[in-house]
C-alpha cells in the first residue's frame, strides 16, 4: 500500500518528518497526521508498515487524556468529520489524525532513561556514563537505573542524526526556567506511566517527549506521547538483565538492520515481510496491553 498523504491537497501541507505529516486548518489549528512510515537510527525506511500511523494514534490519544493532569496537551479532537475533505483523503486520513492547537515548537527532544539499553549502554560499557552522567560500576545490559534519567538531545530533522544535550546546553538553548520545567516534567510524566504500564505487563524503559509553547508562554505536551515509535516498551513477563529483551516498539526492525551490511545512512533497505508482519503484531500488542483495544 502505497503512503497515500502526498495525495492530501484539501488543506495546506506545512510540514513533513520523519513519520508525521502536518497540515494547516486554521490559525489556530493544524492536522497532525500519523503515517504508516518507520524511522530507525533516523532514517526513513522504504517500507511501510500497514495501520502504525492508526496505532501510533490511538496510543498517543490515551497518554494524552491519562497524563493531562500533569501537563496540558495540543489535542484537541481526533474527530476530522467536520473537516473540507473529499471522500478519499478522509477514507485516508480517519483515524490516524489529531486535530491540535498551533503552538511553537521547543527544538528539543525530552528523553527520560530508566533502563540501561540502545546507546546509553553502549556509553556505560566504555565510560560508565549514560549521556555524561556517571553510574555506578557493575551494571547489566537492560539493568533498571538508580533513578530515571532525564538526557535531553537535539531535535534532527530528516535523514539527520539527533545530538546528545547536557542540562547546562539545555539550559542555554532554552533558559533555566523552562528547561527545569521540562525536566521536571518529563520525570513526572515518565514515572506516571511507568507505573500503569506495569500494571498492564509492559517495561517503559526510555522514551523521549516533545513540548510547546502557547501565545501567553505556557507549556504544552506535542507530537505523540508514549507510543511504540518514541519508546521502548519490553513485556515484564520475558525481561531478564544481561539479555536484550523482547520488545513491543520498533526495536524489532533496529535488531534486523543491525543484522545486515547497512551503515545507517539513507537510502535503508527495504524490509521483508516477515519483519514488517512482526512489527505490526508488536505494536498491536502494545496498543492492546496499555489501552485494552485490538487495532482492527
Amino acid at each position: 500500500m502505497p503512503d497515500k498523504t502526498a495525495s492530501i491537497t484539501s488543506l495546506e501541507h506545512i510540514a513533513s518528518g520523519k513519520v508525521r505529516d502536518i497540515y494547516r486548518i486554521d490559525d489556530d489549528r493544524l492536522l497532525f497526521v500519523a503515517s504508516d512510515r518507520l524511522s530507525a537510527f533516523d532514517v526513513v525506511m522504504p517500507t511501510l508498515i500497514p495501520g502504525k500511523g492508526h496505532i501510533l494514534t490511538r496510543v498517543a490519544e490515551f497518554w494524552f487524556e491519562q497524563t493531562s493532569h500533569i501537563i496540558p496537551n495540543h489535542l484537541l479532537t481526533t474527530d476530522i468529520s467536520e473537516l473540507p475533505l473529499t471522500p478519499q483523503e478522509m477514507d485516508w486520513l480517519e483515524g490516524r489524525s489529531m486535530i491540535v492547537r498551533d503552538l511553537k515548537v521547543i527544538p528539543v527532544e525530552a528523553i527520560v532513561r530508566g533502563y540501561l539499553v540502545g546507546s546509553g549502554w553502549k556509553e556505560y560499557q566504555q565510560s560508565q556514563s549514560v549521556c555524561g552522567i556517571t553510574l555506578p560500576g557493575g551494571l547489566q545490559l537492560a539493568d533498571k537505573l538508580p533513578e530515571a534519567l532525564f538526557t535531553p538531545s537535539t531535535k534532527a530533522g530528516a535523514g539527520e542524526h539527533d545530538e546528545n544535550i547536557s542540562f547546562e546546553v539545555l539550559i542555554d538553548h532554552i533558559g533555566q526556567q523552562y528547561a527545569e520545567q521540562i525536566r521536571d516534567i518529563s520525570l513526572a510524566l515518565y514515572h506516571y506511566a511507568s507505573d500503569h504500564a506495569l500494571q498492564r505487563g509492559i517495561i517503559i524503559a526510555d522514551t523521549k517527549f516533545e513540548f510547546g509553547l502557547d501565545n501567553q508562554g505556557q507549556l504544552f505536551l506535542i507530537d505523540e506521547a508514549l507510543t511504540p515509535d518514541s519508546s521502548r516498551f519490553w513485556p515484564v513477563d520475558s525481561y531478564q538483565p544481561g539479555t536484550s529483551p523482547a520488545s513491543y516498539d520498533k526495536q524489532y526492525i533496529r535488531d534486523w538492520l543491525e543484522n545486515t551490511d547497512w551503515d545507517k545512512t539513507a537510502p535503508a533497505p527495504t524490509i521483508p515481510d516477515d519483519i514488517v508482519r512482526h512489527t505490526q503484531e508488536k505494536y498491536n500488542e502494545a496498543l492492546t496491553r496499555l489501552t485494552g483495544t485490538l487495532e482492527q
